[in-house]
């Protein structure tokens, strides 16, 4: 299992590790019209940003650059998910003025986190993490941000993207 820390603290995440080379497991999360969707519902190949809350500095960035680079690639969809409310993510991507962004909450039964490994049990928040799934549903990138706090290798999973384009 990944360890993690969240300002320096030692946290638990719930669920297995998913790793690169594994089929990514499926989940089912809320968009922001509280409709259901799941890990199917997206073709091509996914890279799926997950940060604790679009409110923050870090977790900001993130979906800025991740939606940016990955505008000039070819089926590639990005996918943000954190356990925010649909409607705080929605009201995120209003001020933020990235309208074409997919958001989608893990609030209801942190099913993505569980499935994912990135539940975090104490705060119930999602660890800070970047998973590039391909057309086949198999993971070619997985990077559990070992403090929450911190940026991912943003390089590493747009090259990953890009190759399995």
């Amino acid at each position: 299992m990944a360890n993690i820390t969240f300002k320096e603290n030692p946290m638990t995440l719930l669920g297995e590790e998913v790793k690169k080379g594994d089929k990514a497991p499926n989940f089912t999360v809320l968009a922001n019209d509280l409709s259901e969707k799941t890990l199917n519902d997206y073709s091509g190949v996914r890279i799926i940003s997950v940060v604790p809350s679009l409110d923050t500095g870090v977790c900001d960035a993130q979906t800025r650059k991740f939606n940016e680079e990955a505008a000039g690639l070819n089926n590639v969809n990005v996918l943000t998910i954190s356990a925010d409310l649909p409607f705080a993510q929605k009201r995120w991507c209003g001020a933020a003025g990235i309208e074409n962004a997919i958001t989608l909450s893990d609030h209801r039964d942190l099913s993505f986190g569980k499935a994912f490994g990135v539940a975090i049990k104490e705060l119930r928040l999602l660890a800070r993490a970047v998973f590039v799934v391909d057309s086949k549903d198999e993971v070619v990138h997985a990077e559990y941000v070992s403090e929450a706090t911190n940026h991912p290798d943003y390089e590493e999973a747009l090259k990953a993207a890009k190759q399995a384009e």
